[in-house]
């Protein structure tokens, strides 16, 4: 279907009520068009898991202006019928995929990345362009900066220990 008003114009017949009553959720599961405004954005919702999904977001039924109470996962299931004339499962979208190398370089990423000197907003601007990052720089920032301070306590505990001490905060026995 070309938009979610004509899912919730088919909820209207099918169920009762005004296409209004529909609406959200027929837009929940047609919001993925803002990543991707292809037919693969159905990936991400239509499904059997994201009808499960729509439940948990929307309740186990809404009730219509005609006050009937319809479950959610009815509502769900027509949508994604409607689109894809089964409800296909997340292997069904995923078993095709083709693997990217970027999907499977996993890599445990340093304590610290950047020194709090060099977090200035042009190595956060890289950290987007890269995709390394979706926080704000104010969030990006605070970050690196609980980073670094939990690694500074790392290191000093490790010193610590090396000196005989039992914690970074411990006096040295004479």
């Amino acid at each position: 279907m070309a938009h979610s008003f004509h899912h919730a114009e088919s909820s209207a017949r099918k169920f009762g009520g005004r296409p209004d009553d529909y609406l959200a959720l027929h837009t929940w599961f047609d919001s993925t068009k803002q990543h991707l405004a292809l037919p693969a954005h159905r990936a991400l919702r239509h499904h059997a898991s994201g009808i499960w999904e729509s439940e948990q977001v929307f309740g186990a039924t809404l009730t219509n202006s005609a006050g009937r109470e319809v479950p959610v996962r009815f509502i769900g299931e027509q949508h994604v019928r409607e689109d894809c004339r089964c409800i296909p499962t997340v292997a069904d979208w995923l078993k095709n995929l083709p693997i990217e190398s970027w999907m499977v370089n996993g890599v445990i990423l340093p304590d610290i990345e950047h020194d709090l000197v060099d977090a200035d907003i042009n190595a956060w601007r890289v950290a987007v362009a890269d995709r390394q990052t979706t926080l704000s720089y104010a969030d990006w920032a605070a970050q690196h900066h609980m980073r670094s301070s939990s690694a500074c306590g790392a290191a000093s505990t490790i010193v610590a220990r090396q000196n005989g001490r039992h914690g970074p905060y411990s006096q040295e026995e004479n």
